[in-house]
């Protein structure tokens, strides 16, 4: 039998059992990668959180117990959507030992971190003070200020974000409910039934409307989420979320339309938006409508005085960018299946997540110049 001599030992590195250390001589700064994406975006944030300060005064009580910080808050919701973490419960576990998420949101390595229920308590006041738009209004002006942004071509389109309840809550709204057998996952039997949003609504959602992406496809519980996107770069320059119809996405391109700044611009759009209502409505605002020609069975809104423009090949080839920022809110914002209830809720982390997604695209932009 051979023997271990201890030159070997320390040649291969010790590997017994030692109490831990009780102190670090480094500070959590020097732990975080000098090009980490992370500290490119925090002077980003913290410049949008300092012109956001006047607004958090007034949200808090001047007297009272100290709140968690909304400036906490609202970064830590920012690594949530970053990373794509389901639950505060486990971004809470996450920022008690990631140093990374600590540094970011302003913890020190000794603070405790708070309690996941911080969320839902402080989320009607944020609701309130209409803070998630407040900070995406924030984001896009510094993107024009950089002169990342176009003034005169958009893109508009939508997607279904789907609710967070199951099609055993969409019952009929004049019969009164019956105990379930099981109230956990009752059983439901409504096969042969015709079922629409005009006779029945969800008891989990109420908000939510019943959709389907295509005539293949089986029908869910949905929401639509909207964005007014630029060309130059593809960022967010608008967005909301509204009930699911067959004329939700024209309505909201309006509404996104009437928000912006007073000028002419040209509108790109896919062939759902060839209409003569939403192509007469567009110009009323200013707005050249470059949409996709939608010629099956019936005639296009547009004719050859818009189609033989230039700049309608070029609205129609840059549009489908905006598909990018769906791809990226729905793998990797958390919009696949929302995890809140009720339409101001919803749109209040998809308008959150899109301000993420072009800090995203700020920093790529401003570390990589194209």
């Amino acid at each position: 039998m051979r023997m271990t001599t201890p030159t070997e030992v320390r040649m291969r590195g010790d590997d017994q059992e030692q109490q831990g250390a009780m102190w670090s001589y480094v500070p959590m700064e020097q732990r975080i990668p000098a090009e980490h994406p992370l500290r490119v975006m925090r002077p980003l944030v913290d410049a949008v959180l300092r012109e956001l300060s006047p607004q958090f005064a007034e949200l808090y009580s001047r007297v009272g117990r100290p709140s968690i910080a909304p400036e906490k808050l609202l970064r830590a919701l920012l690594l949530q959507v970053l990373y794509t973490i389901r639950s505060e419960r486990l971004l809470m576990e996450q920022l008690d030992y990631n140093l990374l998420f600590r540094w970011f949101v302003g913890l020190e390595m000794d603070d405790p971190v708070w309690n996941a229920t911080v969320f839902t308590k402080n989320r009607e006041r944020l609701l309130a003070g209409a803070i998630a738009r407040a900070f995406f209004d924030r984001v896009v002006a510094q993107a024009r200020e950089r002169g990342l942004l176009s003034d005169e071509h958009f893109t508009v389109d939508g997607t279904l974000v789907e609710a967070w309840a199951s099609l055993k809550s969409f019952t009929r709204k004049d019969t009164p409910p019956t105990p379930p057998d099981d109230p956990g996952n009752p059983t439901v039997n409504f096969h042969g039934e015709r079922r629409r949003n005009e006779t029945h609504a969800s008891t989990t959602d109420p908000d939510a409307r019943l959709a389907r992406k295509s005539h293949a496809q089986e029908a869910k519980l949905f929401y639509t989420g909207h964005v007014l996107m630029e060309n130059r770069h593809g960022l967010a320059v608008g967005g909301c979320v509204i009930r699911a119809s067959g004329y939700a996405e024209r309505a909201a391109a309006l509404e996104l339309l009437g928000a912006r700044a007073p000028g002419r611009v040209t509108l790109g759009a896919d062939k759902g938006y060839d209409t003569r209502d939403f192509v007469a409505a567009a110009r009323l605002l200013g707005v050249t409508p470059h949409v996709a020609q939608n010629t099956t069975n019936r005639a296009s809104a547009i004719d050859g005085r818009t189609t033989r423009h230039a700049g309608y090949a070029v609205s129609q080839q840059r549009r489908k960018r905006v598909e990018e920022i769906f791809g990226w809110l729905k793998t990797i914002g958390l919009m696949r299946k929302t995890r809140h209830r009720g339409t101001r809720r919803v749109d209040w982390m998809f308008t959150f997540a899109l301000a993420a997604y072009n800090l995203v695209r700020i920093r790529n932009l401003t570390a990589h110049p194209a």
